[in-house]
């Protein structure tokens, strides 16, 4: 089994494209309105309309009210990518700043404008790198 994508059901698929456009550097496919994916090298991030749900059973995602969920990232440099999402002004919160955590990562956590959890990290251990080695 191997895990291919993690989609996101939103109110505004427009808004949370352009967000994530900004955050990730990456422009998104859009193959229809109500559908939008980033494609990364390990898997893609989905985002899709409420109305896309009719399609599988209504109601079975409900938009932004995820508490449970991170959606992670890893990047260069966690520090730099604090810098620069500060910068740009488009994190409506950030959850928590650069750390290093217990498990050898530096992590930057912030939520979407749907509020979901975005966390950008960088392996700072030998451990921690070689965990993402598989």
């Amino acid at each position: 089994m191997q895990l291919v994508s993690v989609r996101v059901i939103t109110n505004d698929v427009a808004r949370l494209v352009e967000f994530y456009e900004q955050v990730t550097g990456l422009a998104a496919r859009r193959p229809a309105e109500q559908f939008a994916e980033f494609a990364g090298p390990s898997g893609t991030l989905a985002i899709g309309s409420v109305e896309t749900m009719a399609l599988f059973s209504a109601g079975a995602a409900v938009p932004e009210s995820n508490r449970t969920a991170i959606l992670e990232f890893l990047v260069e440099d966690v520090d730099r990518e604090y810098d620069r999402l500060t910068s740009l002004a488009v994190v409506p919160e950030i959850v928590q700043q650069p750390t290093t955590m217990p498990w050898g990562n530096r992590s930057l956590l912030f939520r979407d404008p749907d509020g979901n959890l975005v966390n950008f990290f960088t392996p700072r251990t030998a451990e921690a790198r070689a965990r993402l080695a598989r």
